[in-house]
Formats: structure tokens, sequence, C-alpha cells
């Protein structure tokens, strides 16, 4: 590729990213789909099916990365997810306070984008305080306490620390091999399980299960595939177009959110350059509008009173400081980390349901006391 052409395939990439994460957006509008809701909803009516569009929506993630390992595409060592470092620690506490986080805030970093879209001020809050704690935690004060304490506590691996390269690792089968049938295997149990009841089977179930899965799946391909230059034409180096990582990426809602803050505020420094994550956070709060308007359920909303607006800025907060330890959110590590079956993601993603599970209990223990 010649260097005249980079700027023309950087802003293919962006729009494609753009176009991806509306669709994850409207999607997530219509079909009510919230991680955490789905949580609440098992802990407090025993009710699987927003659980079971999630579930749906990994394996569809599953399948699809692996598939596009198997075919030389991708590979997970490419991502932020799946180094030979496993630092679990920070993926097990960063989970625990994003998930405890998103339930006091009424929502994930995903979740605060869609509601934006619908008329949300208190999520609007919410945007801005999760940007200013993770990009504290990215590069800030924060970020020294993360370093210095939780990542040194890591686990060096032979390989990287998805399972397909595990698996070839203790095997001596071929990675590409052992990605499509884990994928393959692991992915159509989290679909089966999700398709097993009639709720699963419903039109918005499939919907945001397979759709948003898709999603993920596309996001990878456009950073992993479409933007990735193996020499870049000046710098002569492996390069993945419009990433903040300068990994691979697809769709996470932390530290983009604190990236559109930042870009927002030193627009005019020429330094600030749109990225997948920036578009992204940008796409999914357009796409949620969207059909908020068109079916007509877009709808002004505010605080409650000062608990409400307490509890929204506690969890603002734990989810920015949160979301970065643990390397991703409920997107970033329950959809898009968990696709490229990383160890770590698993172990943050356990971290999230724990928080939320702690925080639920927290609220009724709240509420019971207050009788």
């Amino acid at each position: 590729m010649q260097e005249a052409e980079l700027p023309g395939l950087v802003t293919q990439v962006l729009w494609a990213a753009f176009a991806l994460a509306v669709v994850f957006g409207a999607i997530a509008q219509r079909t009510h789909f919230c991680t955490m809701g789905a949580v609440a909803d098992i802990v407090n009516m025993g009710d699987w099916t927003r659980m079971r569009m999630w579930l749906m929506a990994m394996g569809v993630g599953m399948i699809g990365f692996n598939t596009m390992v198997w075919l030389g595409w991708v590979q997970a060592g490419q991502s932020v997810y799946a180094g030979p470092q496993l630092i679990w620690l920070s993926n097990l506490l960063g989970g625990l306070l994003f998930g405890f986080g998103m339930v006091l805030a009424s929502g994930c970093g995903s979740k605060t984008l869609v509601r934006i879209g619908g008329g949300s001020l208190k999520s609007v809050v919410v945007f801005f305080v999760l940007a200013v704690a993770a990009y504290a935690t990215l590069r800030g004060i924060t970020a020294v306490a993360r370093v210095s304490t939780v990542d040194q506590v890591a686990l060096a691996l032979p390989t990287g620390q998805d399972l397909p390269s595990l698996l070839a690792h203790a095997t001596g089968q071929a990675r590409e091999s052992m990605a499509l049938m884990a994928g393959l295997v692991i992915g159509l149990l989290l679909i089966g399980f999700a398709l097993f009841r009639p709720e699963g089977r419903s039109g918005e179930s499939l919907l945001a299960g397979l759709g948003l899965g898709a999603v993920i799946v596309g996001v990878w391909w456009v950073s992993g595939r479409m933007g990735h230059l193996s020499e870049h034409p000046v710098t002569l180096e492996e390069v993945f177009l419009a990433t903040n990582t300068q990994r691979m990426e697809s769709l996470t809602f932390v530290a983009p959110i604190a990236y559109t803050v930042d870009w927002l505020i030193l627009f005019s420094d020429t330094s600030k350059v749109l990225t997948i994550g920036i578009v992204s956070t940008l796409g999914v709060v357009v796409g949620a509008a969207l059909v908020a308007l068109l079916t007509r359920t877009f709808r002004w909303e505010g605080f409650g009173g000062t608990e409400d607006t307490a509890n929204h800025l506690v969890g603002a907060v734990l989810m920015g400081v949160g979301g970065v330890t643990a390397m991703g959110c409920t997107i970033g590590q329950g959809l898009s980390g968990v696709s490229t079956l990383a160890l770590g993601s698993f172990i943050a993603l356990a971290g999230i349901m724990a928080g939320a599970v702690l925080a639920l209990r927290y609220q009724v223990w709240r509420l019971e006391s207050s009788l």
C-alpha cells in the first residue's frame, strides 16, 4: 500500500466501525439488552430471558472470531486480551468493582450510551464521571496505584492465554484447528442453552443474541482484517489502523468513553484523532436514539433525588476504575474478550457477575433496613 492511500483506508475503517456501532445501539435499544438487567432479572425474579440473549451473543462471538482464526484472518494474540501475562488479580478485582458500580449506575458502559440515546440525563452525568475515572486509571493517579499493586500480580504463561493457544501448546496440534474446535464447542453449548427455553427463541432474544454477536465479530473483522497492515508504508511495522491500543480491537465501552471525552476536550490538538473506540461510542448513542425516536419511546429522565444521584456518581467512578483495571466491561470482556477465549476475560467476567450480585443484595439490604 502507498502512503497516499492510508487516509482513505482509515476513513473506511472508521465508517465501518461507526455503522456497526449504530446497529449495536439500535438492537440494544429495541430489545432492552442489558447485562445488569439480565443479572437483576435472575436474582430478583428468576427470569433468564435477557441472560439468554447475552449468552447467545457470546456464543455467536466465539464461533465467529475463532472461525476467522481458523481461516487465518486474525489471531487472538493480536488483541489486548490474549497476551501471555495473565493479570488475574486485576481482572478479578476490576471486574468486582465494575459489576458493583454498574448496578448503582443503572447499567454498564454500553447501557449508559443506550440510555443517553433514549433521553436519560442521568446517564449523561454517568458518562462524564465514568470518563474521568477511567482516564485517571489509564494515565492518572489511580493508574499509578493500579500499576504498582494489582497489576504486579501476574502469571506468566508459556504461550498466549487464549484457550486455543494453550491447547495447541499442550497437545502439539495447530492453534487454528484448536481455535475452530474450542470456538464451535463452547459457542454451540452457549447458543444451545440460550435456545433451550421458549423465551430464548423469541424474536427479541434472537435479534439481540444473533445480531449483537454478529456485530462483535464484524468489528473484529474491521479492525483485524480490513484495518490491518502487515507493513506500514512509512514505519514498515505491523499496524492496526485507527485503534487506541495499537492492537486489534472490537467493541468495549470504558476506555473508549474516556478517549471520547479527551477527543472532545482537545479537539483542536491535531494529535487527537478519531479511533474505532471513539466512533463506536458515538455510534451506539446514535443507533439507540434513532430507535427511541422512531418507536416514540424517547423520554427525558432525571435523577430521583439525592440518594439516586449519589448512587449513580459512585457507580460511575467504580465502573471507570474497575473497567480499566479489568481491561474491559460487560461488552469489552464479556463479549469481545470472551470471544477470543482468553482466560483473563473469563476471570473478569466472573468478577463482574459477582460484583453485580453483591450490589443487588446490598440494594435489597438497604431497602429492608429503611422499612
